[in-house]
């Protein structure tokens, strides 16, 4: 029979493994078939997107953003969402959320089957206005229907925050601004609020005065990072956020995509280098590197680009890997 004072140590134990086990992962979101493709000028089929989800499937990645349900007229690369919606092998396990702005796109996307689905705000109304023709605080208030149809229906919603350092409108955006867009995304009901880097201006030093405020109003366990390499910062600023105890990363497969509605915002943080970076470092994704790469190769064949990926481009096969 255990006495008490084991039973105390062997439960104190198993809590810290839990703990340690938990600070060790990472869940890498698969962000390059929606924000990824939106921005590329080349109309891709909607097969080619479907096998781009498929193969993403195969990565050990789980959660893969498959497409948004906006206006066609807007993003024309976005107007096959249903099709892609439908036609991708859904894998138990993984999420396959969509980008859904109002609630007609809401509606849409739960027609198709939609079983989680992301609202987008910005920390900067002059982004916002450029965005979505409304202030910040309007773009909320638009927001309160799809939160409460999602409560409805039972679906998930996350929350992305843009602009969360700078603006390619009006420059410099305070903490403030972001605190006060991620506070009402959360207690609406998002369960994780996902800080975008739109243009990637940021550096460690304006990462952490952001992430200085925010975390005083929404636990680092429902934060993410939204990275982009603009400026060559992304990594940088990916690892200040796991100092805050952050442990969600949106990344996409070679670095496709950026914005439409900010002129030069090219570059998400490339996923391959994302998990080149976390793998070296001892922390988990689930991610195989080898399968990702080549995903990474397939899609920008398909494209007929260069991967934005230095891990890919450097890539020579698992030897390559520096113990």
């Amino acid at each position: 029979m255990i006495s008490a004072p084991i039973r105390s140590i062997l439960a104190l134990t198993a809590k810290r493994t839990a703990v340690t086990s938990a600070a060790n992962q990472v869940r890498i979101v698969e962000v390059g078939p929606r924000d990824g493709l939106q921005n590329e000028p080349k109309l891709l089929p909607a097969a080619t997107k479907i096998e781009l989800i498929n193969q993403l499937s195969e990565t050990g990645l789980r959660t893969i953003e498959a497409t948004s349900f906006v206006s066609a007229k807007w993003v024309p690369q976005m107007g096959d969402n249903a099709e892609v919606l439908r036609g991708i092998r859904k894998v138990p396990g993984i999420s396959y959320p969509v980008l859904t702005p109002n609630l007609k796109g809401f509606e849409s996307a739960l027609e198709a089957g939609a079983e989680e689905v992301a609202v987008f705000g910005a920390a900067s109304d002059a982004f916002s206005l450029k965005n979505v023709n409304c202030t910040a605080a309007e773009a909320i208030e638009r927001f309160k229907p799809v939160l409460k149809a999602a409560q409805k229906h039972g679906v998930r919603v996350r929350g992305y925050v843009s602009t969360v350092v700078g603006c390619p409108y009006e420059g410099a955006v305070a903490p403030s601004a972001v605190v006060k867009v991620v506070e009402a995304l959360y207690q609406m009901g998002c369960y994780e609020i996902s800080l975008g880097d739109t243009i990637g201006v940021g550096t460690p030093g304006t990462m952490r005065r952001m992430l200085d405020e925010v975390t005083k109003v929404v636990p680092a366990k429902d934060l993410a990072v939204h990275c982009h390499d603009t400026y060559g910062q992304s990594l940088s600023n990916i690892l200040v956020s796991l100092d805050y105890g952050i442990r969600v990363v949106d990344s996409s497969v070679s670095g496709l995509g950026g914005c439409p509605y900010a002129k030069g915002a090219s570059g998400n943080a490339a996923t391959e280098d994302v998990v080149y970076l976390l793998h070296g470092m001892g922390l988990d994704t689930g991610v195989n590197l080898d399968k990702l790469i080549q995903v990474g190769r397939y899609i920008c064949t398909e494209m007929g680009r260069t991967s934005e990926s230095k891990v890919n481009r450097a890539w020579k096969g698992p030897q390559a890997r520096v113990q």
